[in-house]
This record gives C-alpha cells, sequence and structure tokens, in this order.
C-alpha cells in the first residue's frame, strides 16, 4: 500500500520532504507533481524502480527517461552542452521543457537510448519538485505519469492513490496537476527539434 502525502504546494513541509526523500534512498518509487503533470520518480541507480516504471507504463527499451536536475550545475553533470545549447536551454529554464541531449558517463547505461546514448534532463519550476531535489541532493530518475490506457496523464494525487496504490510507495499529493506535458526538444543531432508539444512554449526552437 502505498503512503499517501499531503504536500503543499508552495510550502512543502519540510518533515515531509525528509520522509519522501528517505524513501526514494531506500529504494522507494513515487508519485509526485511537476509544472506540467503527475510524474513517476525514483534514485537513478535504482534498477528495481525503472524496471517498475516500465512495467507500469509499458515503455520499450528506446524509451527515453528523464533527469529531473535543481539547476544547470547538476544538469551539466549528466549531459555535454555547447555553448548555443547552454544559452538556448538556459533562456528557458527552470520550466515545462524537456531536452534530449548526448549523455555524459555519470548516466548509467540502462538510463539511455540504445542507439543515441542520449538521456532527457528538465530542470521544473516547481516548489515541491525543488525541495524534493535539494534534499536528496542528487537528480530524479522521472517519466510522466501516463498509463498505457489512457490519452492524458492523471491530474489528481487522490486518483493516482487509487490506481496505483499497489505499484508505487508513495503518493504525493499538491492538488490538481497538468494536464499538459512537457514540451519535448531534441538536441541529439545538434539541431533543436520539437518533438512534442505541451505546456512550455516551443517558438524559440522552431
Amino acid at each position: 500500500m502505498a503512503r499517501y502525502f499531503d504536500i503543499h504546494p508552495e510550502n512543502p513541509q519540510p518533515r515531509t520532504v525528509a520522509q519522501i526523500t528517505a524513501l526514494l534512498r531506500g529504494g522507494g518509487l513515487i508519485a509526485y507533481p511537476t509544472d506540467s503533470c503527475y510524474a513517476l520518480g525514483a534514485q537513478i541507480g535504482n534498477r528495481d524502480a525503472l524496471d517498475r516504471i516500465r512495467t507500469i507504463r509499458h515503455l520499450s527499451d528506446k524509451h527515453h527517461f528523464t533527469l529531473v536536475c535543481s539547476d544547470f550545475a547538476q544538469l551539466g553533470q549528466f549531459v555535454q552542452l555547447d555553448n548555443d545549447v547552454f544559452r538556448a536551454i538556459k533562456a528557458v529554464t527552470p520550466g515545462s521543457y524537456t531536452f534530449i541531449l548526448p549523455a555524459t558517463k555519470e548516466v548509467p547505461r540502462r538510463l539511455l537510448h540504445p542507439k543515441k546514448k542520449t538521456v532527457g534532463v528538465r530542470i521544473p519550476d516547481n516548489k515541491v519538485v525543488q525541495a524534493l531535489l535539494a534534499d536528496l541532493g542528487e537528480p530524479l530518475l522521472s517519466s510522466t505519469l501516463l498509463l498505457p490506457d489512457q490519452e492524458e496523464p492523471m491530474t489528481e494525487g487522490w486518483e493516482i492513490q487509487e490506481r496505483l496504490q499497489h505499484e508505487v510507495d508513495a503518493v504525493l499529493d499538491a492538488g490538481h496537476c497538468g494536464p499538459d506535458l512537457t514540451t519535448v526538444v531534441d538536441f541529439s543531432s545538434g539541431q533543436a527539434e520539437v518533438t512534442r508539444y505541451g505546456a512550455g512554449d516551443p517558438s524559440r526552437f522552431e
């Protein structure tokens, strides 16, 4: 049975945040709110959670997982950025964008696209996520909470608790969230390509 945390969207309770990050360090898989929609999250090195996310979402091995980072210093440890790409991403973060970039050796191989050796990264504009990342001290392995039988992500924490209470270890309810996905911009070829239109304004990358 998943633990249920009612967390304040603007002023996340430090004690609650500490309980959630302790659960993550213990190998837990959480459902949590972001600046676009709810997502599934775990520690980067948590292989079991990665397999659970694949099972919950029915994902193939070509799916791009995302590393949710607190800031550019953290993001720069996990992806390769030239000056032009750095400036383009810097201009719109934090925000509702996911960027596909070549990964550094800091990223576990099982998180990479098998052919491109790329990974998704983002810096969300969300106080709950930023509080979790600050306490955890590392990025979150993340994937949009879009279930295989649904066209849009779930938007309410209590609905997620009812649906996934036996498949995740905790649900963080910060109220209504979504249903917009992030805008995905693929820089793997060296040029920006918008591969999914979502909450972030894509015009800068078109």
